[in-house]
């Protein structure tokens, strides 16, 4: 990867709504090339997707709640079908293994506290080997989901 590729990753990352024709001039190449270097960050992964970034307020979802799991067996069977579950409840919108203790962090959105309580009791408190869930609420978000720096 040289200093353009890492252009066109800051670019998209910026803005993944540019056309190619825009990407082109910000990065200093003709449409061809350019292109074709997007191409190839996407379809070796490098560039997983595109989407777009919502408002949780504004879709009804402004209360986030980080959950700290661990886990009362940790055999590959237990942690595979508790990832597997996991993955299946919308309103888990991360989840992170992690070493040591917790073994898993959680984010939660949802609508307030009550709707919360149902989330931790209806579906958290059931995922497959889960021996003690810690709810902390945010209270702020200081520094807002953003791009990877794509220079070392």
């Amino acid at each position: 990867m040289d200093a353009i590729d890492q252009q066109i990753l800051a670019e998209v990352q910026e803005n993944g709504r540019l056309t190619i024709t825009e990407l082109a001039d910000r990065v200093g190449l003709s449409l061809s090339p350019c292109h074709r270097r997007l191409r190839e960050l996407e379809s070796s992964g490098t560039i997983r997707g595109y989407r777009a970034v919502l408002d949780p307020a504004a879709v009804g979802l402004g209360f986030e709640v980080l959950v700290s799991v661990t886990m009362r067996q940790e055999d590959r069977r237990t942690l595979l079908a508790f990832e597997e579950a996991v993955r299946e409840i919308p309103a888990v919108t991360q989840a992170q293994r992690l070493f040591g203790d917790p073994d898993y962090l959680l984010r939660v959105a949802a609508a307030d506290i009550a709707s919360y309580q149902h989330i931790e009791d209806d579906q958290l408190a059931l995922l497959p080997g889960v021996q003690r869930l810690t709810s902390t609420i945010v209270m702020k978000q200081v520094v807002e989901p953003r791009a990877l720096p794509t220079r070392a």
